[in-house]
């Protein structure tokens, strides 16, 4: 992830809530998650105690990130996310990162 992408968004990690993320492992697939700490479950994920998925996949990075209220409302745009093609995951991801990327 890159450095100005990480302090734009880094107050948004710590508000209250559920997120739903994308990751971008090192083969190129994505994998779709949800937690209330994402910094948290990303270093878990990178130091191979995330899921089984992306542990022979590191290392990964955070490419979507989308908040939400509560553990329902994350499971459900969760199962969402993973129902999309890739090519609709990755515009997802495209869209989200230029929405942050240029914000201090």
């Amino acid at each position: 992830m890159g450095e100005v992408f990480k302090r734009s968004i880094g107050w948004w990690l710590k508000v209250g809530g559920y997120r739903v993320y994308i990751l971008r492992c090192s083969d190129g697939t994505l994998y779709t998650g949800s937690t209330p700490d994402v910094g948290r479950r990303l270093k878990e994920h990178n130091s191979g105690k995330g899921a089984r998925y992306t542990r022979s996949r590191l290392p990964v990075t955070l490419c979507y990130l989308e908040r939400g209220a509560d553990r329902s409302w994350a499971l459900k745009r969760e199962n969402q996310i993973k129902k999309l093609s890739r090519s609709a995951k990755l515009l997802l991801c495209s869209s989200h990162r230029t929405k942050y990327q240029h914000t201090t």
